[in-house]
């Protein structure tokens, strides 16, 4: 059964969201919000952990332009949603509260899908558009592994810090990967074995303290929480990097070989697999893929830097043939 949300309204005729499967059951919350059944008990678990923390959480008397300049002073973002023109279909999987999903949408006539397995994150970025009268996002609660969408539907899909999150992060690859157009760009963003080190230490650490030391102990020693957020967005972020239950790493070469099985072309990665210096205003452009040890040394490299000391994230381009 359904779980029950106020305001839930059953579909009977209306028509189906053009990337959503035809056998599939979903209920509508709203225009533009639909919700798939969560049957897997660690998307189950997943949506639990993050409703009491939605993650990232709005910061106080957010607008669009307040976003806008958000996506704007981030080089990789901006220029990517220049990079994506205009007419196109894009899926945001694990949108979180789908700021993403929303700055991707904001002045364009593109049609954007922000998709997550929680409801009360969804719900936030749903009201925030609706608020803004921003029509041409669309919100989805659905589980990768349930495979709720229409195969080569997208021109883009960004999934960005959520594979690492879930019970067999290549099998969520490969369906997503289904989703995506012939020539459609997809781009990931996974833990790194070795970026993520100074995170693991102070994971181990906070766990020792316990929640109350350890969150001050991580108010010295996270170079996030040392920047200007408010407090809904410090508790996100440590519930989202100290206390997920379902954590993986993983490296260049192992999401180079997902590419490769699932007929996806490599086309850059931040940070560079040939140690090279990053590009952003072609951030489309293909760039050369280096050698074991290149990509070994890049790894090894975001330790010691920024890429090291907020999360350990590594973000790689492909392109499907």
């Amino acid at each position: 059964m359904f779980s029950t949300q106020n305001n839930l309204i059953v579909m009977k005729k209306e028509k189906i969201p053009y990337f959503l499967k035809k056998n599939k059951k979903f209920k509508k919350y709203s225009d533009n919000f639909y919700l798939t059944e969560l049957l897997g008990k660690d998307s189950k678990l997943i949506s639990k952990f993050y409703k009491s923390a939605p993650f990232p959480n709005y910061q106080e008397l957010e607008t669009l332009s307040d976003l806008n300049l958000k996506l704007k002073e981030n080089l990789v973002l901006k220029n990517l949603k220049d990079s994506i023109g205009f007419k196109k279909k894009i899926l945001e999987v694990g949108s979180g509260t789908s700021q993403l999903s929303i700055m991707l949408a904001y002045q364009t006539n593109n049609q954007v899908v922000a998709m997550d397995a929680t409801f009360e994150s969804l719900k936030l970025g749903y009201s925030f558009a609706e608020k803004n009268n921003l029509n041409n996002c669309d919100f989805l609660r659905a589980d990768i592994f349930d495979d709720p969408i229409n195969e080569s539907v997208f021109d883009i899909i960004w999934c960005n810090g959520v594979l690492h999150h879930t019970k067999d992060p290549e099998k969520a690859f490969e369906i997503i990967s289904n989703w995506l157009k012939p020539g459609g760009i997809i781009i990931i963003g996974l833990y790194n074995k070795f970026g993520r080190v100074r995170t693991n230490i102070r994971q181990i650490i906070y766990k020792l303290m316990g929640p109350t030391l350890g969150k001050t102990f991580l108010n010295f020693f996270d170079p996030y929480l040392r920047k200007e957020i408010s407090q809904e967005k410090i508790n996100a972020w440590i519930n989202d990097q100290y206390s997920n239950p379902i954590e993986s790493s993983h490296t260049f070469d192992e999401l180079m070989t997902w590419f490769k099985n699932n007929n996806i072309s490599f086309l850059r990665s931040i940070p560079s697999a040939d140690l090279s210096n990053i590009n952003y205003s072609n951030v489309l452009d293909k760039r050369p893929t280096g050698n074991y040890f290149t990509r070994l040394i890049a790894q090894v490299n975001m330790i010691f830097s920024s890429y090291g000391s907020e999360g350990g994230l590594f973000i790689m381009f492909g392109k499907k043939n």
